[in-house]
């Protein structure tokens, strides 16, 4: 990533962003397994890309990204280039949707037609096999940025963690999740080291480092979840291999959706194990509700000298515009937490089109939103320097 800013607050987000409504078509299609144009395909896929990197641009975003135009879901499109999945994975639903049955209603009517949680499952080794949408992701970025002609400060690119791969995809396969996590680890990588090949920063989409203690391993004690998590964090490192730390950032959540989230995590019992990863800067979201007040338990488990702070002081998940002096404090507060100005990137709490077809955020509000980020840490840039 690129160094530490010496004269205002950098801005960035967390990734997706919605995809337009043909583009969105022709992913649903992919991911069932339909045939679909691939030159229609990647003709709306460069231009979705062009049109999110020029807006974030004129937002003022400083450190933008391709807003994940082609890819179905943040993670749900790993089967299609790594082999070994099929089928249907059952995995069941969050404490959110158990407790609170009419939420449930509600967020699945927002979540859209993907396969969120229905994914593929593995059931045989998995093998990351065909580097060609990879490379033709990257090609799509790098042209819309040659071609919107843009003065960013750095870019990056998503990835998802092995753990959100494995808890997403179902394990029919592997004698141990610890086995299938530590493979899918050594091949996603290959997608690592080809992005960060070709320029790009990375961000390792973590949900699972939180999210899933409410998810997956919602009957479990603390201490057992704890354990998956230090896992989860080993495969990361496992993945991001020799790259070094100052590309990388990660991003950790509770899950992206507009729900009550009465039983995530406290930040409390897991931030320290995310410091174990071998990254320079963590996400994290403080702009909703329910975590807004965890931006102080960076005062007691201090950050690592090592890494910068990306404090999500934007909600993703409703369509309020949170003024810029909201945005000023907020990022006040995380400085205050952290103790160090040029340690902390303004950011969003999540992305706001986890999959095609999302809408608990509608575009338009999206970039309102984006753009009150940057004026948020413009007023406290003013002020600080």
């Amino acid at each position: 990533m690129a160094g530490r800013s010496k004269d205002k607050i950098e801005v960035t987000h967390v990734g997706s962003m919605p995809r337009p409504p043909r583009l969105t078509e022709l992913l649903l299609s992919q991911e069932r397994g339909e045939p679909i144009d691939e030159a229609e395909f990647w003709r709306e896929a460069n231009n979705a890309t062009r049109n999110v990197v020029q807006k974030q641009f004129d937002c003022g975003i400083t450190i933008g990204n391709d807003g994940e135009q082609p890819r179905v879901g943040f993670q749900t499109y790993m089967p299609m280039r790594m082999d070994g999945f099929g089928g249907a994975t059952v995995r069941g639903l969050p404490t959110d949707f158990d407790r609170f049955p009419k939420v449930a209603e509600l967020v699945v009517a927002a979540i859209g037609n993907s396969k969120a949680i229905s994914a593929p499952q593995a059931l045989a080794d998995v093998k990351y096999a065909d580097m060609g949408p990879i490379e033709k992701e990257c090609s799509s970025f790098q042209q819309a940025l040659d071609r919107v002609g843009h003065d960013f400060n750095d870019v990056f690119m998503n990835v998802p963690s092995p753990g959100i791969i494995a808890t997403t995809m179902g394990n029919a396969y592997y004698a141990t999740h610890d086995a299938y996590v530590m493979a899918v680890a050594k091949e996603i990588g290959k997608e690592y080291r080809y992005v960060v090949d070709q320029g790009f920063s990375l961000q390792v989409d973590a949900p699972d480092l939180a999210m899933e203690r409410a998810w997956l391993f919602k009957d479990e004690p603390i201490s057992k979840f704890k354990e998956i998590t230090e896992l989860h964090v080993a495969a990361i490192n496992e993945a991001i291999g020799d790259i070094p730390r100052e590309k990388v950032r990660l991003h950790a959540c509770w899950g992206n959706w507009n729900g009550p989230h009465a039983d995530d995590v406290d930040l409390v019992d897991v931030v320290n194990i995310f410091y174990g990863a071998n990254v320079s800067g963590l996400s994290l979201p403080f702009g909703n509700p329910r975590h807004e007040h965890e931006i102080s338990v960076l005062k007691k488990v201090r950050l690592p000298d090592h890494m910068d702070l990306f404090p999500g002081v934007i909600d993703t998940t409703t369509n309020y515009m949170e003024h810029p002096e909201v945005v000023a404090r907020r990022l006040n507060d995380a400085i205050d937490a952290v103790g160090d100005k040029e340690r902390v990137i303004a950011s969003t709490d999540c992305g706001f089109s986890t999959f095609a077809g999302y809408r608990f955020c509608a575009e338009d509000a999206m970039w309102i939103k984006l753009k009150a980020l940057a004026e948020g840490a413009a007023i406290l840039s003013k002020r600080l320097w």
